[in-house]
């Protein structure tokens, strides 16, 4: 392996803006380091600020859905699309997030054989449906999310996370992205 974070040759604008660099800088302090999908997008700063602008609001932001939903819907996502790099990185934030690492490991390989509840089993299918064949989506499906308490804005939140991460899979896949070494130790 070498340290470019794909198997393309596009390397990272040198030197970094400063603005981006606070934002490697800050990565690394809170997450120990600089995930390399962004570095892959440090070739352009443009479509790095929009896919970590996106990321951000979407797996961050303001929503009724937890961080640990939100990352259970990028590893079932991933799962599905068999997104090496979303399944390692994803996977790791579900074991830390969650303390238990039976569950991360269940997610990436089967998240039907999880312990979840009903809730969260309610919209992994959901999910799963709108990753394998969103135009099937009826509103019978949103009626279900609803039924398992989920709101509007909710079922607009787990179709963007889901939706953000099925292009992100298509990418990382296509570019070979490869996770960062540290993310298979990680809350194990």
């Amino acid at each position: 392996m070498t340290d470019s974070p794909t198997a393309l040759d596009l390397p990272a604008v040198d030197p970094l803006p400063e603005r981006t660099q606070a934002y490697f800088d800050l990565c690394a302090e809170k997450l120990g380091l600089v995930p390399n999908v962004l570095r892959a997008y440090a070739f352009d700063i443009g479509k790095l600020d929009g896919f970590a602008a996106l990321y951000n609001d979407l797996m961050l932001g303001e929503s009724g859905l937890s961080k640990l939903e939100r990352e259970m819907i990028a590893v079932v996502v991933s799962s599905i699309n068999r997104c090496w790099y979303c399944q390692v990185a994803h996977g790791a934030a579900v074991r830390e997030l969650s303390g238990d690492p039976a569950l991360g490991e269940a997610m990436v390989m089967n998240w039907r054989v999880a312990a979840l509840s009903q809730r969260q089993r309610a919209m992994l299918g959901f999910v799963e449906k709108v990753t394998v064949a969103s135009a099937t989506v009826e509103e019978a499906d949103r009626a279900a999310l609803r039924d398992a308490g989920f709101t509007d804005r909710d079922i607009w939140d787990i179709a963007s996370v889901a939706g953000f991460f099925a292009m992100s899979n298509r990418v990382a896949s296509a570019t070979g992205m490869r996770p960062n070494p540290e993310y298979h130790s990680r809350a194990r």
